[in-house]
């Protein structure tokens, strides 16, 4: 039976390849120390718990939710309120998600016909990609390279490109580059998307994994943001609710109509036992919130500083669960270097080029372990360049 052309060119190639390695090597007697994979390992609030844990009781949430309970889209719009100062209607400009991935998979669906361009970061998370590519679109990559604090240079796209191209992804804080945006740069692609009428898509899902005071903007604080774009939100890393699977689209109401269509062509909603659960975190103490972002920032400073103090220099991000790693010298590779590290060491870090050609010369590292465990993997790094690696 033959695939149909569209999965043709999907591939996670290097992330399948890095879990077999894995396996491998754990076969061998080697405790693999994975930070690959960006899943939270730290548990929800207790307050987040008790409310699932209350829900499930009630046996009227074990019906078709079919759309977001009006009572989380409210928590959520305070939340944005009192977090960015941004107003939004709860009504027609907050949409409830199976997750933020859930809507970045398939706004494309609702704006990208065969053959239209997008516009994607690169390195950038693979599922801007991939929803391009599901859509049957074309992917114009907006290199995003460290002399400017990988920020996409907008003013560089050809103009005949940027008059075709109908959508443009952003993520600030970003994965896997682990850089920060300002409102300066929103306000400019504001502009940008105006004058070209491209739909802006920001995800911003590690807002409030931030360090050192910083506190990242929202696309949205930009006036006129709100009339060429829409910003997605996830409770995964702020609350570690990342196998809960919540998250929420928001922003221009006729955007969000649109993705509201596909959605319910294609699922039932989200669970009221988890939106109940979204509702706790919303409406909750925020302080669990404070001491994960403090946690984060720990382990950044103990994988940061221990790795420098051995002579690998990585820049320390404002924000972000993940650190972007130049390549020590002396390896062909992104991927040579971080196939040796796993073999050698049994760490495991993401080869740069696993989110895009322009990821060629980096790592990725997650910071998804306790302090201790990430002391270990600097003293196994230690010692792997120590034996002339």
């Amino acid at each position: 039976m033959q695939k149909a052309r569209r999965i043709q060119k999907l591939c996670s190639a290097i992330f399948n390849e890095m879990e077999q390695l894995k396996q491998q090597v754990e076969r061998s007697g080697i405790k693999v120390i994975n930070l690959g994979v960006g899943s939270p390992d730290r548990p929800p609030a207790p307050h987040i718990i008790e409310a699932m844990h209350r829900a499930l009781d009630n046996m009227e949430n074990y019906r078709y939710p079919l759309e977001g309970k009006l009572e989380l889209r409210r928590a959520l719009a305070s939340w944005y309120r009192k977090r960015f100062g941004v107003e939004l209607d709860p009504v027609s400009e907050v949409l409830v998600l199976m997750g933020s991935q859930d809507g970045l998979a398939h706004i494309a669906l609702a704006y990208i016909n065969p053959g239209d361009i997008a516009l994607v970061p690169d390195p950038g998370y693979p599922i801007y990609a991939t929803s391009i590519l599901l859509a049957e679109g074309e992917i114009y990559p907006i290199p995003l390279l460290a002399e400017n604090k990988f920020l996409p240079e907008l003013k560089t796209i050809p103009e005949d490109i940027a008059r075709k191209a109908k959508l443009i992804w952003v993520n600030y804080p970003n994965n896997p580059v682990a850089a920060s945006a300002d409102r300066g740069f929103f306000s400019s692609l504001v502009d940008f998307a105006r004058e070209y009428d491209i739909l802006v898509c920001h995800d911003i899902a590690y807002c409030e994994l931030a360090f050192d005071g910083y506190k990242p903007a929202s696309f949205l604080e930009v006036p006129g943001a709100r009339d060429v774009g829409i910003e997605f939100y996830s409770l995964s890393k702020t609350y570690n609710m990342a196998g809960c699977r919540i998250g929420f689209a928001v922003g221009n109401a006729d955007v969000l109509e649109a993705l509201g269509r596909i959605k319910t062509n294609i699922d039932y909603g989200v669970f009221n036992v988890v939106q109940e659960a979204g509702i706790a975190a919303l409406e909750g103490s925020q302080e669990f919130v404070r001491e994960n972002a403090e946690a984060y920032r720990r382990r950044r400073d103990v994988l940061v500083d221990g790795l420098a103090a051995l002579g690998w220099e990585i820049p320390k991000p404002q924000a972000s669960m993940f650190v972007w790693a130049p390549v020590p010298q002396g390896y062909k590779s992104s991927r040579e270097f971080a196939m040796q590290l796993l073999h050698r060491t049994g760490v495991l870090v993401i080869p740069g080029t696993a989110f895009g050609e322009r990821g060629e010369g980096y790592v990725r590292i997650a910071l998804v372990r306790e302090e201790d465990v990430l002391r270990e993997a600097v003293r196994r790094v230690g010692q792997f360049f120590q034996s002339g690696a």
